[in-house]
């Protein structure tokens, strides 16, 4: 479908055509999930992200210009989509990792083990997403919620005390 029409069914889009919604998916559709798929590699989370495209398409109509490039902006659009639950995703604090952490039976006898002894439960947290999980310092601020500069510190501090604590235990 040329870029002629894709614009002007933006255009009737804008103006409160669901008709034209309807062509305007049905026309480029697949070649949005075709981009939306390089960046998760699964058919779920690809499609949970070309409807979210398609809503923000629709609601963020007033944003194109008609006369402009409208697949350029439908795929600005998906990338931008991607990108952000790409990101996302890769933040979300897998539920095992703080289940390891609590977990009494985990670990008896073991670093774990001595990492609930002798560690606060945000100290605990860091160490097991930087070391089990290999996040960096950045990443887990963003995932708590705090300045890298403290968890970089918290992270030496923790791994210190573990240090000492696992000597004594010799």
């Amino acid at each position: 479908m040329g870029v002629d029409v894709l614009d002007a069914l933006l255009g009737r889009i804008a103006n409160g055509d669901n008709a034209a919604f309807e062509e305007f998916y049905g026309q480029t559709s697949r070649g949005v999930y075709a981009f939306v798929y390089t960046y998760f590699r699964n058919r779920a989370d690809t499609e949970d992200v070309l409807q979210t495209v398609y809503l923000k398409v629709k609601t963020g109509i007033h944003s194109y210009r008609v006369g402009t490039n409208p697949r350029a902006w439908l795929l600005q659009i998906a990338k931008n989509q991607a990108l952000t639950e790409f990101k996302k995703r890769r933040r979300e604090v897998p539920t095992e990792v703080i289940e390891i952490v609590a977990d009494p039976c985990f670990g008896e006898g073991t670093v774990m083990d001595a990492m609930r002894r002798c560690l606060s439960e945000d100290e605990q947290r860091i160490v097991t997403l930087h070391v089990l999980w290999a996040y960096k310092h950045k990443e887990i601020a963003e995932i708590l919620g705090c300045p890298t500069g403290t968890v970089t510190s918290k992270y030496k501090r923790a791994i210190d005390k573990l240090k000492k604590y696992l000597k004594e235990d010799e």
